[in-house]
């Protein structure tokens, strides 16, 4: 399989070595050639991992408002991730996402994963993030990286 040719990293993650990690799973999910709303749609599953791995630990209330705050910092950088008043949750950012050209959802969706993992880093530190988040990311980057087929 391709991999997917827009950068899936955003400006943060590059003087970020961690950074690089964190999307690795999104950069795992989307195939060459992939339009806007298949890089939505990898987006909101990873989301939805984060969700299922963090329920347990910190309460539905606390990953929506973790969820809403990772939002609101990222669309400081990305207008388009702006949401309604009513809040809106992983199907509005999925349909936000699916509106921008496929370079511009890639680059707000892995910064809103950027940043969700930063603020969740900063509340419980880093080790505790990487161990709640293991399951999110290992499944997809352990073994070989994918090659690239010849062109």
């Amino acid at each position: 399989m391709k991999r997917f040719p827009v950068n899936l990293q955003s400006p943060m993650s590059s003087a970020n070595p961690e950074g690089r990690s964190i999307t690795a799973p999104l950069a795992h999910r989307v195939a060459a050639g992939a339009d806007a709303a298949q890089i939505a749609s990898a987006v909101v599953n990873v989301w939805h991992e984060i969700d299922d791995a963090l329920t347990p630990i910190v309460g539905a209330g606390g990953v929506v408002a973790l969820y809403q705050r990772s939002l609101h910092l990222t669309a400081a950088a990305y207008p388009g991730l702006a949401l309604k008043a009513n809040g809106g949750g992983p199907a509005q950012l999925q349909s936000l996402l699916a509106q921008q050209n496929p370079a511009d959802a890639a680059a707000s969706g892995s910064a809103f994963l950027l940043t969700f993992h930063g603020l969740l880093s900063s509340l419980v530190g880093p080790s505790l993030t990487e161990r709640l988040l293991r399951s999110v990311w290992a499944p997809l980057s352990s073994g070989p990286p994918p090659q690239d087929s010849p062109s």
